[in-house]
């Protein structure tokens, strides 16, 4: 998957939910108290839709995943960062890596909920919430493509070093993630490396509904 990754600038993960844990959180979305804030994307000019920022404490299945992959990325973005020339200042775990982030004042969290409906989409965009940035995130979806909805597939565009720009479509199954890139990679270069800028965005659903837990790595100012 790390190769993928490397290639690619994201790579589809096996399960990380259970049918009955993806129904839970997308039934959490009208629960508006686990949330600390709304975003309605068209107001925003962000596409169409609208997503929601967990609040302290997560439900389960959030902390645990956050937990749990936080150390499997790290090997590839310290691998990155490397290549680029950049220091790595990661530590071993979230919660030192989030102490960090709270002492520069990005101290919101950042878990999102998303809801999509028929006609909804997501523009092209990164999640970036201040100056402390994790170079890789992950995405699941909630619903099963095919049943649930139609359409939304996830996009990935990346702009290559003086070349034209390369898009990447990927319809994720219920329960499974995507591994992809935050803000930009290293793609092999005349100088070495270089940092290839990516942004990522939701192809519009054309039927159904669709639901989606983001899950981010570095918090929000």
């Amino acid at each position: 998957m790390a190769d993928e990754v490397d290639e690619h600038g994201c790579a589809l993960l096996p399960p990380l939910l259970t049918p009955e844990e993806c129904a839970l959180l997308a039934g959490m979305y009208g629960d508006t108290g686990r949330f600390r804030s709304t975003v309605d994307m068209r107001r925003h000019r962000f596409g169409s839709g609208e997503y929601r920022y967990f609040d302290r404490p997560f439900p389960e299945p959030v902390q645990r995943l956050r937990e749990e992959l936080y150390p499997r990325l790290l090997p590839i973005a310290r691998d990155w960062y490397a290549k680029l020339g950049r220091e790595a200042e990661w530590p071993d775990t979230l919660d030192e890596w989030l102490a960090i982030c709270h002492e520069a004042g990005q101290e919101r969290p950042s878990p999102i909920l998303l809801r999509y409906g028929t006609g909804d989409w997501n523009a092209l965009h990164r999640d970036l919430f201040g100056d402390k940035v994790f170079p890789l995130q992950v995405v699941i979806n909630l619903n099963v493509p095919g049943e649930d909805h139609t359409g939304g597939e996830f996009l990935l565009v990346e702009q290559r070093p003086r070349a034209q720009s390369r898009g990447t479509a990927v319809l994720i199954p219920q329960g499974h993630g995507l591994i992809f890139t935050t803000r930009d990679r290293p793609v092999p270069s005349k100088r070495g490396w270089s940092a290839s800028p990516v942004r990522h965005g939701v192809s519009t659903i054309r039927s159904g509904n669709r639901y989606t837990l983001g899950l981010v790595f570095h918090d929000a100012s």
